[in-house]
């Protein structure tokens, strides 16, 4: 895969534990239109937050989300008593659209560009307003699990592409909000583009840069199945592929199970999806893996993706985890 020459800055001081992307089939319900799945992403919060912070102060850290929400008919009360910083690994989230964003996308266009047309800029406005939505109410999520989240889009922070992969994307203030504390969340974005004026740029691309200059222990891709299958898991016999090897040269082969024939993976995207689906996922965990950074792709809300956020996986793969592990071969 092609990467451009980025713009970069120094990484945070901090170490970043793990890049997580939350799929957008995970945290939306995908077939109704700017719907959350509210189950899933209570969960997942859940979950980051039991990850990020040890279990011995678990239940000490307050809500963060202080806001009046839809629904309420009161002013939330508040925890105001002070209490010491608590000590937490550091990840980074990003999310993928899911139902906000790549409707809107799609039916203008944006990620072919040509904002001459109005058409297509009236898509970019609908699809930043759409993704940009759905950032906020994670970031909520997050905050009332007390994670200090906070959203970070990628056109407001000057990323840019060029034919749609990176061409500027400075890192510095993810990594300055690392270092303050914050647990940045970024996600798919309408951007500028230098040679066709706009498109769509990735949540999956945006794992693989952040990868690339942040050097996390692991990264965890959180999915609405199990993992990478040989064929669409709605087949009959469809084959969950558990460990994947990535080899120097940048190609990749199935190393369990062994599978009978040609190791190649059949990959689908909905009709509405705009940034490459199953197919951008393994090409883009792929590049992660080349690094030496393992990646473990596994259905959010589960045992599974509770270890495999916990870090729990690096050492060795348990038998009963389901999932699929991507590393460079050993």
């Amino acid at each position: 895969m092609e990467h451009h020459q980025t713009k970069s800055s120094s990484a945070p001081l901090r170490p970043i534990r793990c890049i997580i992307k939350l799929g957008g089939a995970a945290i939306t319900c995908k077939n109704d239109f700017e719907t959350i799945n509210e189950e899933n992403l209570n969960i997942v919060s859940s979950q980051i937050r039991e990850a990020m912070v040890s279990k011995s102060v678990f239940s000490k850290v307050i809500g963060m989300d202080w806001s009046k929400r839809p629904g309420m008919s009161q002013t939330p009360t508040v925890d105001i008593s002070d209490q010491d910083v608590i000590e937490s690994h550091n990840f980074i989230v990003v999310h993928g659209a899911g139902s906000f964003g790549h409707f809107q996308a799609s039916k203008s266009g944006v990620h072919k560009g040509g904002l001459s047309r109005t058409l297509v800029k009236s898509g970019f406005v609908a699809t930043r307003i759409s993704v940009t939505s759905l950032n906020l109410d994670i970031v909520r999520a997050l905050a009332r699990e007390g994670i200090p989240a906070t959203g970070m889009s990628p056109f407001s922070c000057g990323w840019l592409t060029c034919r749609r992969n990176i061409a500027a994307a400075d890192v510095s203030m993810v990594a300055r909000a690392i270092d303050s504390g914050f647990i940045p969340v970024l996600h798919g974005d309408a951007v500028l583009d230098t040679a066709q004026e706009c498109t769509i740029l990735s949540g999956d691309l945006i794992i693989s840069h952040l990868a690339a200059k942040l050097r996390p222990d692991f990264v965890v891709f959180l999915t609405d199945v199990y993992g990478v299958y040989d064929r669409p898991p709605t087949e009959p016999n469809a084959t969950l592929l558990r460990e994947i090897a990535v080899h120097e040269d940048g190609s990749w082969s199935v190393i369990k199970p062994i599978l009978q024939g040609s190791n190649k993976v059949e990959m689908t995207a909905a009709a509405h999806d705009t940034t490459g689906g199953m197919e951008t996922k393994i090409a883009e965990a792929a590049v992660i893996a080349k690094l030496g950074i393992d990646v473990y792709i596994v259905k959010a809300a589960t045992e599974h993706s509770l270890k495999a956020l916990s870090g729990s996986l690096k050492d060795e793969i348990p038998e009963d985890w389901l999932g699929t592990v991507i590393r460079l071969a050993r």
